[in-house]
């Protein structure tokens, strides 16, 4: 018997919305996630990016860091990527821009990142009704603390009355 045939209440693992997102609140997403030579290789050459820095170890090993770096938009990717089941699974509208970018620290094969997202900004919308601006600040961390990413992203997100509190992303 299914869970909506027995009754049972149905809940759809969502992001939350304009409503519920607080300024100046700190969320910490987890789980980390460590980057390993095979992530690097295959994004960076799925990028159609030939740096050597990501790809060229004997070069890379002569170099200032002595090794391989992470390519910094793989770094980017996770920091954003690691936000979304927390903050925008199923409630954004559109991904409106990034900014103030900046790698402070470099990131190598086997560090784990980490990150946290502050809510700096929120407003509604002024030409869509039910929807509102969100200003988030991204910063990513490695296991030992250190900033390694930092990026400002503007979103469009969903109110919970326009959207349909408790929907699924496909309802």
């Amino acid at each position: 018997m299914s869970a909506e045939a027995s009754g049972a209440r149905t809940i759809v693992q969502r992001g939350l919305y304009y409503d519920e997102l607080e300024t100046g609140v700190l969320y910490a997403h987890r789980p980390g996630r460590t980057l390993t030579e095979a992530d690097n290789v295959l994004f960076t050459t799925m990028t159609m990016n030939t740096q050597a820095l990501h790809l060229d170890s004997a070069w890379s090993g002569e170099q200032p860091f002595g090794q391989r770096l992470v390519n910094s938009m793989l770094t980017l990717a996770t920091v954003v990527g690691q936000s979304v089941t927390q903050l925008t699974q199923g409630t954004i509208v559109a991904q409106l821009g990034l900014n103030d970018i900046s790698f402070p620290k470099p990131v190598f094969h086997g560090d784990t990142l980490y990150t946290e997202t502050e809510i700096t900004e929120k407003r509604p919308s002024k030409s869509r009704p039910g929807q509102g601006l969100v200003t988030m600040k991204h910063t990513g961390r490695n296991q030992d603390g250190e900033v390694v990413a930092l990026a400002t992203r503007t979103v469009l997100m969903w109110t919970a009355g326009a959207h349909g509190e408790g929907k699924g992303v496909h309802d």
